[in-house]
């Protein structure tokens, strides 16, 4: 089993998410994504301490991330959302949730019946990709991993300082805060999420 890792903070999960994901699926095999939410991302510690974000939304408890993503991925059998680094709580680290999977898949479980092989593909795009020399330990999730990276707004051949997988991928031009900002705004939104978690937003009033 082919298992590739999609982590973020999900606020609130989008189109975007999932065609990056999907593409993983469809160019390079793997047979399972596992959306994983951070409880607090290591660079948005500072952030996490306020009500509001910095688009001037309220922020959602984890219950509802976890409730988006589950809407969002609904009915894919390919796709299952992650909860390690939400029960760990704290700073959410990547070469963490990497070791855990690694013997969480070690044998058939319920996400799968057959055991991992090959390396775990770590899906990040060309943003998060710059500052990848920053992140903790990324010399060794170099070695477990299979860095992959999809665009989100670079057009042209990628370039990074450590072996990577690009994907080609269509580029979604979305991002998480824009549809904060756009519903704190008033504004239609429905574009960028699907159906599922356009209407749990509104049902339950979210980043207003």
């Amino acid at each position: 089993m082919k298992l590739a890792v999609l982590g973020g903070s999900f606020n609130p999960v989008h189109l975007g998410h999932i065609a990056l994901a999907s593409s993983v699926i469809k160019e390079l095999g793997y047979d399972k994504i596992a959306v994983v939410p951070a409880y607090i991302s290591p660079f948005k510690r500072r952030q996490a301490l306020y009500k509001k974000d910095l688009a001037g939304a309220l922020r959602p408890s984890v219950k509802d991330r976890i409730k988006m993503i589950e809407l969002a991925i609904e009915g894919n059998f390919k796709f299952y959302c992650e909860k390690y680094e939400i029960d760990k709580e704290g700073v959410s680290y990547t070469i963490d949730t990497i070791n855990y999977l690694y013997k969480k898949f070690s044998v058939p479980n319920e996400i799968s019946d057959k055991p991992l092989t090959g390396k775990i593909g770590l899906i990040i795009g060309d943003d998060l990709a710059r500052s990848f020399a920053l992140w903790k330990d990324s010399d060794k999730i170099i070695e477990k991993t299979d860095v992959i990276v999809g665009r989100r707004g670079v057009s042209g051949m990628l370039s990074f300082d450590f072996p990577f997988i690009e994907l080609k991928n269509r580029i979604l031009p979305i991002s998480s805060t824009q549809i904060r900002k756009a519903i704190s705004e008033e504004k239609d939104f429905k574009a960028f999420v699907p159906p599922a978690v356009y209407e749990y937003i509104r049902e339950h009033g979210l980043y207003k």
